[in-house]
């Protein structure tokens, strides 16, 4: 073997264990919110008004709802399977006085959808997942 031939080898070896012991390339694209975003008095308006989906859900609940508990797998099945077309958030009406009264809220569970920031319809109690998807899919364009 040539002197060329080892020096290429060397560069080729030394190459391979840069390339298989490199940490992985940071994914730069946005990360699509798969779950339900706790929403507060303070970040509500930022959270319905945020362009990154049109359809934005809020679940209105309390701890000692047992109605609210029993929503709760559902609201988070939606979540991940409407990711990217619907944000879902929650917000404890306990914690946070200011949006429940504002928009009136007066039974929980409530589930407000929002479109464009915008109040469009809600339902009230503890549904079925396909009359939450319904009512959600056809706000979707």
């Amino acid at each position: 073997m040539s002197e060329e031939d080892k020096e290429l080898e060397r560069i080729l070896s030394r190459k391979l264990r840069q390339i298989t012991s490199a940490p992985p390339k940071q994914v730069t694209e946005k990360k699509i919110k798969a779950e339900p975003v706790r929403v507060t008095d303070d970040t509500f308006d930022s959270f319905v008004s945020d362009t990154s989906t049109e359809l934005k859900a809020i679940d209105f609940w309390a701890e000692w709802c047992a109605p609210c508990r029993i929503m709760e797998p559902v609201i988070e099945e939606l979540a991940r399977e409407l990711a990217g077309k619907v944000a879902f958030g929650k917000l404890n009406v306990d914690e946070n006085p200011l949006i429940t009264q504002r928009y009136e809220i007066m039974s929980i569970p409530t589930l407000m959808i929002f479109r464009n920031g915008q109040p469009v319809d809600m339902v009230i109690g503890a549904l079925p997942k396909q009359v939450i998807m319904q009512k959600l899919r056809s706000y979707l364009n």
